[in-house]
């Protein structure tokens, strides 16, 4: 996926930990106290905390410094174990999972697929890279360390006598290499269903018991339908579980698995698209300390590592992400010989379409806060927002058009959004300030070509136009672009409107009403006071840690579309304006 927001908070090695209580902490302790009040109907009971060590708040500021003192992190052991190998002079090279576009000259830009060689891992967020012969900083967020570190750089030129090396019973060089993915792709799969149980168990089951903290539409929000993953997920697993081949490894064929799954696997797009809503609406109750204390206690009775439930509910969204770098990596030690080659093959291409359909649903939703925001900068609107039946912009510029055959040309700005065309005009000074006009409803309009010369409805010649003609009232308008090249664009953008508006339908794409209403609502906020007019990210922000202050001092984000804003078109107004009389505007 491109949208870089799954930060690997579990990293690829969690599995080593995930059996295991909190490091320095007295987990027996804990649950003696704790236990008996939670359980009985599904909150901490204050009087029994309080009875035993004092306040809520004595014993929540114990937790936690018991955590700080022993440095316990959701990804501190990988951490340390990276930093190990690289102070031993090992080379540790991660594989980038998007793509990362910097600016800065201190961070090191890659591709989604690139390989780098860590440096120095001593941050959690950044790390220090190579790629040939640049170096910088990079968000660990970004990668995954690679399943099979010893593999060289190349595809496999592994320098072997015939190009195989006997690894044991019959077993080469490439076998194993196969081994290691078909073992990484099981094991991972048996702890993503571990997490996936503890939150659906260890939190939203204890959730349920306190209608006096959550409604069930804040349960919605904050978890999604992360329990139809689960079920989901569960049937998956045992299917893998059918192809694996413990005896030997390599000889599994676990492709066909994927391709019998790739549908229910589109599940995972309403979670990923949910997903910001639920940090948003987790940073809200976290400012009050009893939901604090509840979601440690609820952690802490299920016996999960120690990592926050906003790190636990991102394991979805990067699990989806890491299904094609999987399967690409089986792909290429897997034999076209191999009974398992042509599964594998589709299973991938199958995956990424999933990817891509989910990545997709996920960018049309982060559109919505910059078209909310663009339609608060327009003056004088008029009619429903642009959000209650579009979410895409596919094309904007300066046409003039033509109404009637009575009628003048007017110059105006368009703004071709799925479903409708909204018409602006520039103020006459100020020209970064559009006034709003009028909108065409595109649902009823079909696109006419029109050739240079003169034309019969509007008895005029015209040059570079197109028609807009309503099929149900014979309504007609036309347009003129400047140049026979923007002409052609805006055909095709047309063309490319009624692509998605079919696309929408069949994938059953669609914003629901409490996101239309509340990017309306931020837009008009930041509007009244006075902002800048950009796209905030509270999202982002939300997800953020701290940073080493000689690091970059901000995540990158993935890049949001601009609105295409008029250029300032050369005019000789100020040169004629000592010949008017004296005006104020």
């Amino acid at each position: 996926i491109a949208s870089p927001v799954a930060f690997d908070i579990l990293p690829l090695k969690l599995h080593a930990f995930s059996q295991s209580t909190p490091t320095g902490l007295d987990c027996v302790g804990w649950k003696r106290r704790i236990s008996a009040p939670v359980i009985a109907d599904g909150a901490l009971d204050k009087t029994a905390l309080t009875d035993d060590v004092g306040s809520e708040e004595d014993l929540y500021e114990d937790f936690r410094s018991s955590n700080h003192r022993y440095g316990h992190s959701g990804g501190g052991g990988e951490q340390l174990a990276i930093n190990e190998l690289i102070s031993d002079g090992s080379v540790v090279y991660a594989e980038a999972l998007w793509d990362h576009v910097t600016m800065d000259d201190q961070e090191l830009g890659f591709k989604a697929g690139d390989v780098i060689e860590v440096m120095d891992a001593t941050n959690k967020e950044w790390w220090w890279g190579r790629i040939l012969d640049s170096e910088g900083w990079f968000p660990a967020s970004f990668v995954r360390l690679r399943v099979n570190q010893d593999e060289p750089m190349e595809d496999y030129p592994l320098k072997v006598e015939g190009g195989k090396q006997d690894f044991g019973m019959g077993q080469t060089t490439k076998d194993q290499m196969r081994t290691n993915v078909i073992n990484e792709i099981i094991s991972t799969e048996r702890d993503y269903i571990k997490h996936l149980k503890d939150i659906c168990e260890g939190y939203i089951k204890q959730c349920r018991k306190r209608a006096d903290m959550f409604t069930e539409e804040q349960l919605k929000t904050i978890f999604g339908n992360i329990e139809d993953i689960y079920r989901c997920q569960k049937k998956f697993v045992k299917a893998l579980e059918k192809k694996f081949n413990k005896d030997h490894p390599h000889l599994s064929e676990v492709g066909s698995c994927f391709l019998e799954y790739q549908t229910e696997f589109q599940i995972y797009s309403e979670y990923c698209n949910n997903h910001p809503n639920a940090c948003m609406e987790l940073s809200r109750l976290t400012k009050v300390n009893k939901y604090v204390y509840f979601f440690e206690a609820c952690r802490l009775l299920q016996k999960m590592i120690d990592i926050s439930l906003d790190g636990f509910l991102l394991t979805p969204v990067q699990k989806i992400c890491k299904y094609p770098l999987q399967l690409a990596e089986l792909l290429k030690y897997t034999n076209p010989q191999h009974r398992d080659f042509k599964d594998v093959e589709a299973a991938l291409n199958a995956m990424k379409n999933v990817a891509q359909l989910i990545n997709e649903r996920k960018r049309r939703l982060e559109n919505i806060d910059k078209i909310a925001q663009w339609q608060s900068s327009i003056e004088d609107w008029e009619g429903e927002d642009v959000l209650v039946r579009s979410s895409e912009l596919i094309y904007s510029g300066e046409l003039a058009k033509i109404s009637h055959p009575q009628a003048k040309s007017q110059q105006r700005m368009f703004f071709l959004f799925d479903h409708q065309l909204v018409c602006c005009k520039k103020d006459l000074l100020r020209r970064d300030i559009l006034y709003y006009k009028s909108r065409i409803n595109m649902d009823d309009m079909e696109i006419l070509d029109v050739e240079d010369g003169k034309d019969k409805d509007f008895n005029i010649s015209v040059k570079n136009a197109f028609k807009l003609h309503c099929r149900d009232t014979e309504e007609v308008h036309l347009f003129c672009a400047k140049k026979p090249e923007h002409k052609q664009r805006w055909l095709k953008a047309f063309e490319n409107e009624r692509r998605q508006v079919q696309l929408d339908q069949e994938t059953g794409f669609s914003i629901t009403e409490v996101q239309k209403k509340q990017a309306m609502l931020n837009a008009s906020k930041q509007h009244h006071a006075g902002k800048p007019k950009a796209v905030t990210r509270p999202y982002y922000d939300f997800l953020m840690r701290q940073k080493h202050p000689t690091l970059p001092t901000t995540l990158p984000q993935q890049q949001v579309f601009m609105l295409a804003e008029p250029k300032r078109k050369p005019s000789n107004f100020w040169q004629n304006i000592s010949r008017l009389t004296p005006f104020r505007k």
